[in-house]
């Protein structure tokens, strides 16, 4: 028990690791790569994504033309292993068979079907014991095949001719009919060839592109989000024409934010659709979705907190503290911008887990410095109004509060089920719902975004949002929007000034 419990452990300390070294596109190329000591065993991960089954379950059920049309598949092109001259030299220039390494495509479902778990062993490859008992044969991975699926997981053997250094895969392209999460793994059991390394590289593609299986569906969310933006981008141009001659600074900072969700949701996009069409990102393209992306973040970060402390409503202007706000947004804008390119531009071998979470924690840091300030200046400017009795704005900075404080309760909700999803699927077999965690926030932060736009609308009755000089601004506004509803116009309140006097409050807020 205790050796199947190795031996079990073994395969997932594979799969685990090998999510380190997966690579961003559809397109998995090796450059002179080494192979890691895993066991008794030699490996490199190729790469795993998720794939879905093929639209057509034979080649002859496709176009001529194209005989993967609407397929799933993993192609080996020019995949080529090199061993060490020492190793060459070991062998004999007559040998056709000098030299075994092996690719093995498995589901992940299917990982205790590689190594020695079903024998009671924590081998990976077979040993003269295990092969002297005819389970496996000797030197070559164990693999344990079942009646009812012989073919799967995929062997595919390439051998090293007589004494030569290198030798190349023979090209072929291996169908996906069922959907799944698949790995592909090189595998070398001969101790012989330590110090092989790999060049080339495999494709993956599904039945509709080459987009992985777990991003897919962005396409058309991005694509969705875009026609959103559009839309709200459209209702607040006409009412930004209609009453511009009552705009404020504020609205100005609304419309940029508008404008930079249009472009960065149109350029991510059209990235996804070059992706699925070739399979590898362009570098061009997908800086700019991450530099739009980055600098949307921060600027929405930025208009959250001004509004928050009355900026163009309470006050004319931050005053002294405008040099913090700005020192914030751009530490904000270079950690996300960081963090941005590493997750979208670099190869991920290219970066460690430990490097993440050092480009992961300013970014979190930060952000609660932004929620903590967010809500500090809230109740501060919620106060001041309060004290005023400024009481159409302080409705509008009640119902900006809620708004606020219920996308907050829904972000620690979301990363709370982000961090369920994560640690109980470290082998990404859910992958089908991996899409739903960056679209919840690209939703959420697009529907803050219109509660702000229909708050600050514009309108023909700027005193509900403007701010109005002291001397007269809480009587001129609740004068104008509230007189209709039994309040005291601003005249009846002068008037009855003129006759009894100012009460104690009212004479405090003047002279505030």
């Amino acid at each position: 028990m205790e050796n199947r419990s190795l031996g079990f452990w073994a395969i997932g300390v594979l799969l685990v690791g090998s999510l380190i070294g997966a690579t961003n596109g559809s397109i998995h190329s090796y450059n002179n790569e080494k192979f890691t000591v895993k066991f008794n065993a030699r490996f490199f991960h190729g790469g795993s994504e998720g794939l879905y089954a093929s639209k057509f379950q034979d080649l002859n059920s496709s176009s001529s033309e194209n005989p993967f049309k609407g397929k799933s598949f993993i192609r080996f092109d020019d995949v080529t292993f090199v061993r060490t001259k020492e190793s060459a030299s070991k062998q004999n220039a007559m040998q056709s068979t000098a030299g075994l390494v092996e690719a093995i495509i498995l589901e992940v479902k299917d990982r205790d079907r590689i190594g020695g778990i079903f024998l009671k062993s924590d081998a990976i490859c077979c040993t003269p014991e295990l092969a002297d008992t005819g389970s496996c044969s000797l030197g070559e991975v164990i693999v344990n095949r079942e009646s009812n699926d012989l073919e799967w997981p995929r062997q595919i053997k390439t051998f090293f001719k007589g004494n030569k250094t290198e030798v190349t895969m023979s090209p072929e392209t291996v169908v996906i009919n069922k959907t799944g999460m698949y790995y592909l793994y090189f595998m070398i059991c001969d101790p012989e060839l330590d110090g092989t390394r790999i060049r080339g590289r495999t494709v993956w593609k599904n039945p509709d592109g080459y987009l992985p299986g777990k991003v897919a569906p962005l396409m058309k969310v991005f694509g969705f989000m875009s026609l959103a933006y559009v839309l709200l981008g459209l209702v607040w141009f006409v009412r930004f024409v209609q009453f511009w001659k009552d705009i404020i600074q504020l609205h100005y900072h609304i419309t940029l934010v508008i404008a930079l969700g249009m472009c960065e949701m149109a350029v991510r996009y059209f990235e996804y659709v070059n992706f699925n069409s070739t399979g590898m990102r362009p570098m061009d393209v997908t800086l700019w979705a991450v530099t739009f992306s980055s600098i949307k973040k921060t600027l929405s970060r930025l208009l959250l907190l001004v509004v928050s402390m009355g900026y163009g409503v309470v006050k004319p202007t931050l005053g002294g503290i405008t040099s913090r706000v700005l020192l914030l947004g751009v530490i904000y804008f270079v950690a996300t911008e960081a963090l941005e390119l590493v997750e979208h531009l670099g190869n991920i071998n290219d970066f460690s887990g430990k490097t993440m979470i050092v480009l992961v924690i300013p970014v979190a840091l930060l952000d609660a410095c932004f929620i903590l300030w967010i809500f500090s200046s809230l109740a501060r400017t919620l106060e001041k109004l309060q004290i005023k009795r400024n009481m159409a704005k302080l409705e509008l900075y009640r119902n900006f509060t809620n708004a606020l404080a219920i996308s907050v309760l829904l972000s620690i909700a979301w990363i709370g089920f982000e961090l369920y999803f994560n640690g109980t699927d470290p082998l990404i077999e859910l992958w089908r719902m991996a899409w739903i965690i960056p679209a919840f926030w690209n939703i959420l932060s697009y529907g803050l975004l219109a509660v702000i736009c229909i708050l600050w609308a514009p309108s023909n009755n700027p005193t509900r949002y403007s701010y109005l000089a002291e001397t007269g601004d809480e009587f001129e506004e609740e004068g104008i929007s509230l007189t209709g509803s039994g309040i005291k116009s601003t005249e009846d309140v002068e008037r009855n000034e003129l006759l009894f006097g100012l009460p104690d409050d009212v004479e405090e807020g003047k002279r505030e």
